[in-house]
Parts: structure tokens; sequence; C-alpha cells
């Protein structure tokens, strides 16, 4: 259990302040960015061919705290079905609380990084909403030292791409919920399979976590699934990196004549990933933040060539259904899948 709105509560006070800009910059990036989700999904629909009918809509544009306080809404919405509910015994209000504010201090930290998202479970009505965090997009752009408007237009591609992934693509968001549900259902022991046998397996798992450490080849989270949490974990983690690397090929292929300095911008920014002091690196690496990063990296690439190969429509078979998705293994040898899909 996660007492979220505890998790929201200590996120939002501990979360840092943003940068102090002037008034008129300020509003100025507030209004751009509002303004230009718009402008930007207008463009991933010419590109990719998804969407057509659906209303363009505003993203919303918060601060720190309002998007820690977000994000917290969102993930209780999506983890609502799976993590228990209820009484639960006389330390359960305890327990979640201590999850709440562990949860919290994990959301301050992102909340200082994060530039925008797009929750499918958030919102007023948990139908969907579109985050844009105004401090955090002023602060990288200040850092790179790149043109505002290009910066702010390039992050909205990115952001509005995956609103239109879920948007477009009418079956993924439950998938993605039920997928969710079977991964945190099994960690929480309603799977046989789950928690009593991951902490029965805990000395060998720690073993292993060591020499994947020493490898670089595979993080803590890949060696803590049984065999059946791990093909949950392993279709999620796909997925992921399918949307993720999809929604970066997007933001640089629109193209200059949208966004003229795409190229210094993709640049600066993939440097600005690789950064920070050695307790920053240490919490990225803690929170997964870098493995993601190398989820943009492979899953562009395998947006990339199969596009080059099949063309946007044939790519655009990825969304036909769940069985139509790139597996793991497929993601890193992009061809298996084009050779299964388009036989």
């Amino acid at each position: 259990m996660v007492d979220w709105s505890l998790a929201a509560t200590t996120g939002a006070f501990l979360v840092r302040s943003g940068p102090v800009v002037p008034r008129e910059e300020a509003e100025l990036a507030v209004s751009e960015l509002r303004e230009l989700t718009i402008d930007a999904e207008s463009h991933v629909r010419a590109l990719t061919g998804l969407g057509e009918g659906l209303p363009l809509l505003p993203g919303e544009v918060v601060d720190r705290p309002g998007w820690v306080r977000a994000a917290a809404a969102g993930l209780d919405a999506l983890t609502s079905k799976a993590l228990p509910r209820g009484p639960g015994g006389p330390l359960a209000p305890l327990l979640a609380g201590g999850a709440g504010v562990q949860t919290g201090v994990v959301l301050a930290f992102l909340g200082a990084r994060v530039l925008g998202q797009y929750d499918p479970f958030g919102g007023p009505g948990k139908t969907g909403q579109l985050v844009l965090v105004a401090p955090n997009v002023v602060t990288a752009q200040r850092a790179m030292n790149v043109p505002g408007r290009d910066f702010r237009l390039w992050v909205c591609l990115h952001e509005c791409t995956h609103r239109l992934q879920f948007t477009a693509v009418d079956w993924l968001r439950d998938y993605f919920a039920d997928e969710v549900e079977r991964l945190v259902g099994g960690l929480t022991g309603q799977d046989a399979d789950g928690l009593a046998d991951l902490v029965g397996r805990l000395p060998d798992t720690l073993r292993q976590a060591k020499r994947a450490k020493a490898e670089g080849s595979l993080a803590l989270a890949d060696v803590l699934q049984s065999p059946k949490q791990r093909a949950v974990f392993d279709r999620l983690l796909a997925l992921s990196t399918l949307l993720e690397g999809h929604a970066d090929y997007v933001m640089d292929a629109v193209g200059p004549a949208v966004v003229p300095a795409v190229e210094t911008i993709r640049s600066r920014f993939t440097e600005r990933r690789k950064g920070g002091g050695l307790l920053d690196r240490v919490l990225r690496s803690l929170l997964g933040v870098d493995a993601k990063i190398r989820q943009y990296a492979q899953g562009a690439a395998f947006t990339r060539h199969v596009v080059d190969q099949v063309g946007m429509d044939g790519f655009n078979a990825v969304w036909t259904s769940p069985n139509t998705l790139p597996t793991r293994a497929e993601i890193a040898d992009p061809d298996s899948w084009v050779r299964r899909i388009h036989k």
C-alpha cells in the first residue's frame, strides 16, 4: 500500500524551487508551451499518419509541485486495482505512510528534472493528461543555450507523440494498465509465484545483481522477477522502449523546417542526459533513469530501422494489436520484427 496523498504532499514540499526568471520571460514560456502543444501534435499527426479526426487540445503547464501532485494522482489511478486496499491490519496505515514518504522523495527528485509527460491515467476524469513543467523546460533551455521557442516546440513534439500513441491506439491504455496490474499484483503476493518466491530466491538474486553490475549488462530489476513476472516485465519494458524511442524519432524527424535548431538541440540534449554530479548519477542509476535513457536510443534505432525498411505505414503495424508489438528481442533485432509482421 502507498499513501498517495502523503506522497504528493511530501514530494511537493521537498522538490526544489525552479530558477528565478523575469516575469515576462516566464509568462512567454508558459503561454508558448500551452499553445505549442496544438501546433506540435499537428506536425506529429502529419508525420505518423495517426490521430485523424481526434480533437487537437492544449497541454497543461505546471510548476514542479504541480507535476509531483499530477504524477502521484496518475500513479494512484494506475496501481489502484493491483495494490491492496482496505484495513489490512493494524500496521497498514503506518506502512502505507512510510511508502508514501519514500515515494514522495523519489517524486521530488524527478520533479526537478522531468520536462513534461503524457499520463494516460491522469487528469480530472483519469482519462489522460499532458503536462509540461515550465521551470524545468526553462532551466534546460538556458543550460544548453538554445533558442527558446525551438526547444519548447521540440519538447512538445515528444510529449504530444506520447499523447497520440495512447489516444489514437484505442487498446493501448487498457493493455498497459492490465500489464502493470499483473506485474504489481504478482510482486505484492496476489500471485503465488510472486513475492514469496522472490524472497526465497533473495541470496541468489543478490549474487546475480552483483555480477550484472560488474558486467554492466543487466539492471537490478531484470533479476527480481520470477519467470512469470519476468515475462510481464519484458513485455512492459519492450512497450516502454518502443513508446520512448518512437517519440524520440518523431521529435527529430519532424525536421529543421519546423525546429530550425533541431540538430544543435539534439546534440546538446544528449550530452546533458549524461551529466550530473556523483550523487545525481547514483540516484539516477538507483531510480532507473539511466536505463530509461538507453531506452530512448534503443527504441529510436528500432523505429528508424523499421521506417527505413517498410515506411511509416509499415511501421504503424505495431499499433494493430498487442500481438504486433515488438518483443525485447525484436527491439534489438528490428529485422526479426519486420519478418514476423511483414511476411
